[in-house]
């Protein structure tokens, strides 16, 4: 059994067991309130099991995916190889500023003069 499937977080409000271990399978009892609670969220009771029923669905997903076979298969966090798309930063000259500055409607020593914009 799983360090998930034995947890229980203080007072037993959300309920991660999955219980005696038997050949039927069962999927994790969540308290959907308590989760609401946590969230910040307020939910009519209406809401409590829409949202219960989904939950539930969704546990019972990841319960399944317990069931692949990974044993071999090394740890990642991304499915394919991450590279550095970005150039070597170097230094090399910027060239002619007249070009960039031919369009600015004020100038001074090669630079772009700007209204003042903070007191």
């Amino acid at each position: 059994m799983s360090v998930a499937d034995n947890f229980l977080e203080s007072g037993g409000r959300i309920r991660f067991t999955s219980g005696p271990v038997t050949s039927e399978k069962q999927t994790p009892q969540l308290d959907v309130p308590y989760l609401a609670q946590l969230a910040r969220l307020s939910l009519t009771p209406e809401q409590v099991a829409k949202f219960g029923g989904q939950l539930q669905q969704i546990v019972a997903y990841v319960e399944k995916l317990k069931e692949v076979n990974v044993e071999g298969i090394e740890p990642t966090a991304h499915a394919t190889p991450i590279t550095n798309v970005f150039r070597p930063d170097e230094p090399r000259p910027c060239g002619d500023p007249a070009p960039f500055l031919k369009n600015a409607p004020q100038q001074a020593n090669n630079l772009f003069i700007v209204p003042k914009i903070v007191e």
